[in-house]
C-alpha cells in the first residue's frame, strides 16, 4: 500500500491458514475473501483507519501502557444488525488470536471461536 491518506489498499482473509486445525468454515465463507479499502487515517506508528465496504470505517489504535501497549479497534457505522453480528464475531475472533500469539499461547481454532462468538453475538442482538 502507499503510506498516505487517500490512497487504496486490498485488505485479504485467508482465515483457514490462522489455526492448525482451522475449525469447521461455515458454507457461505470461502477459503479467501478481500476488501478494496481506502486509508482514511495514517499517523504510524499509533493510528491506522480505513474504509470497509460501503459500511462504515475501522480505526486501529496503538497507545503505550507503561511496558506493554494498548490495541483499540473502532468499527464505526455499520448499518445492518446481523452486520454487526458478523463483523463482530470476526473482529473479536482475530482480536482474541493476537492475544494468544503474544501470550505464546495457541489460538482455539479459529472457526470455531468465530462460529461460537457469532452465536453468542445474535443471542445478545436478538437475532
Amino acid at each position: 500500500m502507499t503510506p498516505e491518506v487517500g490512497s487504496t489498499v486490498t485488505l485479504t482473509w485467508r482465515n483457514d491458514e490462522l489455526t492448525t486445525p482451522p475449525g469447521e468454515r461455515p458454507e457461505e465463507f470461502g477459503k479467501e475473501h478481500s476488501l478494496d479499502s481506502r486509508i482514511t487515517v495514517y499517523e504510524p506508528p499509533h493510528r491506522l483507519g480505513f474504509t470497509w465496504w460501503g459500511d462504515g470505517t475501522v480505526l486501529i489504535e496503538l497507545a503505550a501502557k507503561g511496558d506493554r501497549v494498548l490495541l483499540t479497534l473502532t468499527h464505526d457505522d455499520l448499518t445492518s444488525a446481523q452486520g454487526r453480528v458478523m463483523v463482530g464475531a470476526g473482529w473479536h475472533a482475530h482480536l482474541d488470536m493476537l492475544v494468544a500469539r503474544v501470550s505464546g499461547t495457541e489460538p482455539s481454532p479459529f472457526w470455531d471461536r468465530w462460529l461460537a462468538l457469532r452465536e453468542d453475538y445474535d443471542r445478545r442482538f436478538g437475532l
